[in-house]
């Protein structure tokens, strides 16, 4: 490429180079604009200008968790007649450009585009975009299989359960917000996930509304926190910035806030430690926290 095209595509065509001779693989993470910013010494705009071409050509897709990585090169095979379709086909599909591109993307004919059929064909097998998210729901949850044989102890059950969640979160960004704790949805795999909880804490002599109450409490940590991987993936999707990236420069803004003495015990508690915006750190700490909280309950039950 001349050396007279703007620096943003001489180094889009260098990541662009990398990935295609297999140097970057699928799913390996490419550059970030912090990255970008020190390899070739270039200033934050142009940083994510390189993102922005690279995501535009197809080439690199934002995962939530991960950044920005190098995109799938294959596609499975769409139906080739509506008559091959199928409820599975049409959930299944949506899942797919659920987790690509974020559940706000989501839409019939968005679907029917992806299996290469008419919007209406749709119609057969789902009547509306919220009954799908719910059908796309159940499908998600149903990935986890519990064991025959729970492990010995309520914690050791609740922690199992909770992590796999965690787990389904990561794969599925959009399905925390698909779920509601207010207004419960009848799903055959939640009811599961709710059939494993409450069989851990039953027999210790909590009322059963308690143990609804610690069920649900638990479940909603960790959709609670989950619920940031589908706004951090829009984010990045619209901007190309990672949370690293966002965080260096806007990280001297916050200490300046700080230093000023508005805010002394919050000033003194992060400047004697480095503090890490992690959510698996973040999810891990609450578990323990709420655990640790029940086993105070279920000794007075006892």
């Amino acid at each position: 490429m001349a050396r007279t095209d703007p620096p943003y595509l001489r180094i889009a065509a260098e990541i662009r180079r990398r990935i295609t001779s297999g140097e970057l693989r699928e799913g390996d993470k490419v550059p970030s604009t912090r990255l970008i910013i020190a390899e070739w010494g270039v200033a934050m705009a142009t940083a994510t200008k390189v993102l922005a071409t690279l995501k535009r050509d197809g080439l690199v897709v934002a995962k939530p968790g991960a950044g920005t990585v190098v995109a799938s090169r294959t596609r499975k095979a769409a139906p080739k007649t509506e008559a091959e379709l199928s409820r599975e086909r049409v959930v299944k599909a949506a899942i797919r450009i659920a987790d690509a591109e974020g559940i706000r993307a989501l839409s019939m004919r968005r679907v029917a585009s992806g299996l290469g059929v008419a919007t209406m064909a749709l119609y057969r097998h789902v009547t509306a975009k919220e009954e799908l998210i719910l059908e796309m729901a159940d499908m998600a949850l149903g990935e986890i299989r519990f064991p025959p044989e729970p492990p010995s102890g309520w914690r050791a059950q609740l922690e199992l359960m909770a992590r796999a969640q965690w787990a389904l979160f990561r794969r599925h960004p959009w399905l925390a917000q698909a779920l509601s704790i207010t207004r419960p949805q009848p799903l055959p795999n939640l009811l599961t996930h709710a059939d494993w909880a409450t069989r851990a804490l039953d027999g210790h002599g909590l009322p059963p509304s308690t143990i609804m109450y610690a069920h649900i409490t638990i479940f909603n940590h960790v959709r609670g926190i989950a619920l940031n991987f589908e706004a951090e993936a829009d984010t990045e999707s619209g901007t190309a910035v990672t949370a690293d990236a966002w965080l260096a420069e806007h990280e001297p803004i916050l200490w300046d806030l700080v230093s000023g003495g508005r805010f002394p015990n919050f000033a003194g508690v992060v400047s004697r430690a480095p503090f890490d915006y992690d959510l698996d750190t973040l999810f891990e700490f609450g578990l323990q926290r709420l655990l640790d909280g029940y086993a105070v309950l279920l000794a007075k039950s006892g």
